[in-house]
């Protein structure tokens, strides 16, 4: 059925169509009896689905990356989708327009997108209302809390050397309303950000962001998120500094500047332009990254695997090769609604097996 439903919706603007598929479920889920019955639908609650990781409790595994609800909009009605967490953002510490349409194209031959948003979103003081908001709202169709994550970054008009106190308004900013945190340093869709990857960039942001934390009457977790195009010798920076700083865990990996292997016709591409890389391409160089972090870490750094995730063989693939949580994002745009159910389900099947 949603094949059929995912032609019609191809047929118009990719970030058109986002925004109107979520307006109208938020629309219908503004009566209450229609929420309780999504839930009911999409939402498959199993014990051996729980999760504890970075002291925090998740229904299930599966949630949905950062840039799906940037703004904080949709939390009850990805709620009622199933998903165990939802990581919202980018948020920046001013409201920023983000950079000129069309910023989001499809690749169906690829299972694929290519996106430079640029960090459009409603600045830090807005989206704090609205978790606010939420943090008040009392759920009547779940036993579980909907573990929520905050993704933060600079503005575009910030420049490097002062990044770090865009991350400091952010964190303090969400702090009383997200259940953890990530730092955005690896979109490449704003100009220079890739650079605060670097060693020395990097332990300025987290360590300052880390030294607030030690403040605060309980500390939130802090995981950091890394670009999929990183080399060896950058990741074992990363990793080193993640010990060093004392991250809760990294998410494995952002979206790719690479465009090697795509179906789609070589003139496309070129005519679209700049921008990252996310889908199936993304799972096989996303696995690695997460298997590197893992062998080189012994397992001692919790990731959450992000990167071509479409289905329940693929999360397990994901976990199989050590990743704590995963979440999806392009795979929710070509698999539908029933995504976070339909690996839900796979995974609780997988985990009888075993116990048989």
């Amino acid at each position: 059925m949603y094949s059929v439903i995912r032609k019609f919706l191809f047929l118009f603007s990719a970030e058109r169509v986002h925004y109107f598929v979520m307006n109208m479920l938020k629309f219908v889920c503004d009566i209450g009896f229609f929420k309780k019955i999504l839930s009911k639908i999409f939402t498959l609650n199993n014990s051996s689905l729980e999760r504890e990781f970075f002291g925090l409790h998740f229904k299930n595994p599966v949630g949905l990356g950062a840039g799906f609800d940037k703004n904080a909009l949709y939390l009850r009605e990805l709620e009622a989708l199933g998903f165990g967490f939802v990581e919202i953002g980018t948020v920046t510490p001013l409201p920023q327009s983000g950079n000129e349409k069309p910023r989001l194209f499809r690749l169906p031959k690829d299972n694929a997108l290519i996106n430079r948003m640029g960090f459009n979103n409603d600045g830090v003081e807005i989206i704090r209302k609205r978790l606010e908001a939420w943090h008040n709202y009392k759920p009547q169709t779940t036993n579980y809390k909907l573990i929520i994550g905050g993704n933060i970054g600079k503005n575009k008009i910030t420049p490097n050397e002062n990044a770090w106190k865009d991350y400091e308004i952010c964190f303090n900013g969400l702090f009383d309303y997200v259940d953890y945190f990530v730092v955005n340093v690896s979109s490449p869709n704003t100009p220079g950000l890739r650079e605060l990857q670097e060693k020395d960039s990097l332990r300025k942001i987290l360590s300052h962001l880390q030294t607030i934390n030690a403040a605060k009457p309980k500390r939130k977790p802090l995981l950091l998120k890394i670009a999929p195009d990183l080399t060896k010798e950058q990741l074992d920076d990363i990793i080193e500094l993640s010990f060093e700083v004392k991250l809760d865990g990294l998410v494995a990996t952002n979206t790719t500047i690479g465009r090697e292997l795509l179906k789609t016709n070589a003139d496309k591409i070129k005519k679209i332009g700049a921008g990252g890389l996310s889908g199936k391409p993304l799972m096989e160089r996303s696995t690695e990254v997460l298997e590197y972090i893992m062998q080189q870490t012994n397992g001692k750094i919790p990731v959450i695997a992000s990167g071509g995730v479409f289905s329940g063989a693929e999360a397990k693939e994901k976990f199989d090769r050590g990743a704590a949580l995963v979440q999806v994002w392009t795979g929710f745009i070509y698999e539908g609604p029933f995504i976070a159910k339909n690996i839900c389900a796979y995974l609780a099947e997988r985990e009888n097996d075993q116990t048989k």
